[in-house]
């Protein structure tokens, strides 16, 4: 433990914080958004950051907030049984907002042992430490929320109807079915040992701090840069798009409100195919870099298709606009013009 942990720990862990919340993967694209979120809008609750920042994380995300009263940064690793057991020791763990995951498709099929056992050893040692802690007092005043995919539901055709909540999952990739896997264990927990637990499945999000692997930060940088623009096969896959801060108040809603047990989806009602999105990322950031209108069009490059590439993800968000009252407030084309102009300042560099 690091002299800072051991200062904050003597105070921190006292009755004076109404909650003590471990979230996981908070250097991470949605990951810092959330801490972030929850750290001002709560002050009178702890967040503990546990990141074990590998190649997708950056601590400089949450360079604002560091030195907040409420927040504490820990370097570790989910998988690591013992030191996940002491961070719920040292900080009166009383929450878990997990998002810590691989989570890149490509990366999935070239190695699928690593999002095995990150996105289910992780989850499942996390559940194990909450169990282990939380029974004792019969689990009052605890939350185990776990942010999922829409990915985990398979693929729809043109012409089919959202995902709901309840339909059948029916993954398509290492990292889908990763995902799968995590949620599976995290719902065995709520029914064998009465863990309570809450659940998300989101779609694609957006916004700034993405790691640049993903279709809109590479297409951003490559524009930039003059470089080809990579699409998958004739760019006719279909995703709906979801501003990561929209999400972040989101899973402040599930959080606060959610019932137990549940699942909510989370979607941007925004489905675009690939094609279109980025002849509109083309459009966008050709005019902030006063290029002539179509001046990067001539980049844009069909590459061969990924396997097994699901054609469309829709996500149906009726349950979670009822029972909780909550709808993107981003307008598309606004959270990409902050999200362009977020990465052509970090491309200068």
């Amino acid at each position: 433990m690091t002299d800072k942990e051991n200062q904050i720990s003597k105070w921190r862990t006292t009755s004076e914080m109404l909650r003590h919340i471990l979230i996981t993967g908070g250097c991470g694209f949605i990951g810092s958004h959330v801490v972030r979120h929850f750290v001002k809008n709560y002050p009178q609750y702890l967040i503990v950051n546990v990141d074990k920042l590998t190649y997708a994380a950056n601590p400089e995300y949450l360079k604002d907030i560091e030195n907040e009263p409420n927040y504490v940064f820990v370097k570790a690793d989910v998988c690591d049984h013992q030191r996940m057991k002491e961070i719920f020791s040292t900080y009166a763990i009383d929450s878990v907002i997990h998002l810590a995951a691989e989570s890149h498709v490509d990366r999935s099929i070239a190695d699928p042992f690593a999002f095995a056992r990150s996105n289910v050893m992780g989850t499942l040692t996390l559940l194990q430490t909450a169990k282990t802690f939380w029974e004792k007092k019969q689990y009052k005043n605890n939350i185990f929320y776990n942010i999922s995919t829409d990915e985990v539901y398979g693929a729809l055709g043109f012409d089919d109807g959202p995902f709901l909540e309840t339909t059948p999952y029916d993954p398509r990739s290492p990292y889908s079915a990763s995902k799968a896997s995590a949620d599976h264990f995290v719902r065995s927990f709520y029914h064998t040992h009465g863990l309570p637990v809450k659940l998300s499945t989101c779609s694609n999000n957006y916004g700034p701090c993405q790691y640049p692997e993903k279709l809109i930060p590479v297409i951003i940088h490559n524009i930039v840069h003059n470089k080809p623009l990579p699409i998958y096969g004739k760019g006719e896959n279909i995703r709906d798009w979801l501003y990561v801060e929209d999400h972040a108040k989101a899973i402040d809603l599930i959080f606060h409100k959610g019932q137990t047990g549940e699942t909510y989806n989370i979607g941007g009602n925004n489905e675009w195919q690939n094609i279109t999105l980025v002849r509109k990322l083309i459009e966008i950031t050709d005019r902030l870099l006063e290029r002539p209108q179509g001046y990067s069009l001539p980049l844009i490059s069909f590459v061969t298709d990924r396997p097994g590439h699901d054609l469309r993800y829709s996500i149906d968000t009726t349950r979670i606009e009822t029972q909780l009252g909550w709808q993107p407030q981003m307008s598309f084309d606004r959270g990409l013009e902050i999200t362009i102009r977020w990465y052509l300042e970090l491309f200068k560099t």
